[in-house]
Formats: C-alpha cells, sequence, structure tokens
C-alpha cells in the first residue's frame, strides 16, 4: 500500500508541475534552461518508475510499423537529434529519399543548448556526424552504445576537444545522448542492420532546436547564432530534398552542398579545402 501511495504522489507531482507550469517561460531569458531542467525531471521520474516517455512509439510492433510505413529493416538509415525538444529521429530510405519513420523521446542529455567546447564541460555536442560499423559498441555498460565520432573535423578545425559522445541506453548522461533501453534496443536493431547492409556509414545531425526562423529570431542574441545559422544551411538542405546534405569543413567553416539523389549520407565528415582556400 505504501509503494502505491508513493507511485500516486508522484504522478500527482508531475502533472501538477505541467499543468501549472506558466506558458510564457520559455520567452524568459533563461526560459531555454527552466524548461529543459523541467523536462529532465519529469523523464528521470517517468524513467525510476518504469513508465514509457511521452510520445514513445510502440516497440512491441517495430515489423508491422515498417510494413506499415513500406519501409524494410537493412534499409539506410539517418538519426536526427534535437536537444530542446528532447526528441531523436529515425529517418530511413525509400525511393531514394530518407522518410521519417520513428520520434524517439530522448531520456536524458547533459548541458545547456549550445555546442560542445572542450573534455569534462558535460555539454552534449551539436553538428553532424557520422558513425560506422567501428562506432557501435554492443557490450556498452549503458546498453548498447554507438560513438558520434565527435570531435570532427569542423570541431577540431575550432580547438575543441573531447571523446567518447555516445547515443546510449540507461537514462544518464554526462555528455551524452540516453535513451530508454527499450528505445535503444529498437534503434539499435534498425542502425545495426543498415550498417550490415550497403550502408558504410549513417550521418547524425544534431541541433540545438528545430531550426524554424521563429527559434532562430528567439535566440537572435545567442553568442552560437553564427554556428547555428551554419548548421541551419544544413538542415534546410535535406528538409528540402530528403537527400543527406554533402558536408565538407574547411578551415573553422562547415560547407553544405545539397545531397545528390538516391545518396545514403555515407560520406565521411573532412576538412575539404582547396591549396589556395587553406593558404588564404
Amino acid at each position: 500500500m505504501k509503494a502505491v501511495l508513493v507511485f500516486a504522489a508522484l504522478i500527482a507531482a508531475a502533472a501538477v508541475a505541467f499543468l501549472t507550469m506558466p506558458h510564457w517561460l520559455p520567452m524568459l531569458p533563461n526560459g531555454d534552461r527552466a524548461l529543459i531542467a523541467f523536462e529532465r525531471s519529469q523523464r528521470l521520474t517517468r524513467w525510476t518508475l518504469g513508465l514509457p516517455l511521452p510520445g514513445e512509439p510502440d516497440l512491441e510492433r517495430l515489423p508491422q510499423r515498417l510494413a506499415d510505413a513500406g519501409l524494410k529493416e537493412g534499409s539506410p538509415v539517418l538519426i536526427r537529434i534535437f536537444k530542446s525538444e528532447f526528441e531523436l529521429e529515425l529517418w530511413m530510405q525509400r525511393d531514394g529519399v530518407f522518410q521519417r519513420f520513428a520520434t524517439y523521446p530522448i531520456c536524458r542529455w547533459s548541458g545547456r543548448i549550445g555546442p560542445k567546447y572542450r573534455e569534462g564541460d558535460v555539454q552534449a555536442p551539436e553538428g553532424f556526424y557520422t558513425v560506422d560499423s567501428a562506432a557501435l559498441n554492443p557490450n556498452s555498460r549503458w546498453y548498447r552504445s554507438f560513438n558520434l565520432g565527435y570531435p570532427n573535423a569542423f570541431d577540431r578545425a575550432n580547438g575543441r576537444s573531447g571523446s567518447l559522445i555516445m547515443v546510449h541506453g540507461g537514462c544518464a548522461s554526462v555528455g551524452c545522448f540516453a535513451m530508454t533501453n527499450a528505445q535503444m534496443q529498437e534503434i539499435w536493431q534498425l542502425v545495426t542492420a543498415a550498417l550490415q547492409g550497403q550502408q558504410k556509414r549513417f550521418q547524425v545531425q544534431v541541433f540545438p532546436f528545430r531550426m524554424t526562423s521563429e527559434h532562430m529570431v528567439q535566440h537572435f542574441d545567442s553568442p552560437n547564432l553564427g554556428f547555428w545559422r551554419s548548421l541551419k544551411e544544413g538542415n534546410d538542405l535535406f528538409e528540402a530534398s530528403r537527400v543527406p546534405p554533402k558536408v565538407t569543413v574547411c578551415k573553422t567553416q562547415y560547407r553544405f552542398e545539397p545531397g545528390t539523389a538516391g545518396s545514403q549520407g555515407s560520406d565521411s565528415i573532412e576538412d575539404k579545402c582547396t591549396g589556395a582556400e587553406a593558404k588564404s
């Protein structure tokens, strides 16, 4: 009986917190931080109680969901992460373009919106990354994981440091993106099947928030605005075509070009400055 009462009290507290949270909170100078802290507390509560996270797909119906979407396990994949929204999207290729298959609520990520700068800053990174089979860890202490590949060529060019930034299960994070174990099992199944097929590596796009014009205006005074505008360029190319953009680095800048039809986003992200550009 005591356990039931504790459970009921926790659920009631979460409901009250949600219903009484001011809708104008995001407009405050520290509104993002407050909302992120709120989401973290709610998700940790649900994880602790063994409850599914809000918006979680029906993980027990993977074969049927794939069939309903006209997709097959083993098709090329692409992942998009939106930190403020606590969402990880998994896209799969069909007829030469990618379609969104599932949106998974992220259980936990650490730090604030904005890029990762250095080892130990507990920040989750932002940017464009690629993952190959060597980055997979089936025996992770956090129940399966894959390494994002931070720092990439862009991060290194900007003097950013750190290592072992993962997407993993376990709902605990120090710079990583943590999912529930059940979600991670499904993600793992789909990405490993893709890499065991014809896809050499898959692209992971990590954004501070959904890259809408409205969100950019809301953060007009952020010191990260220039960086986010660059990420928005890559975001917009993908959203316009549903094909992974070509991503390279020159000096300290990302460069984006439209992806070719049928591309799987398998190219690694490298420094592609020409000789003249490198010297200028």
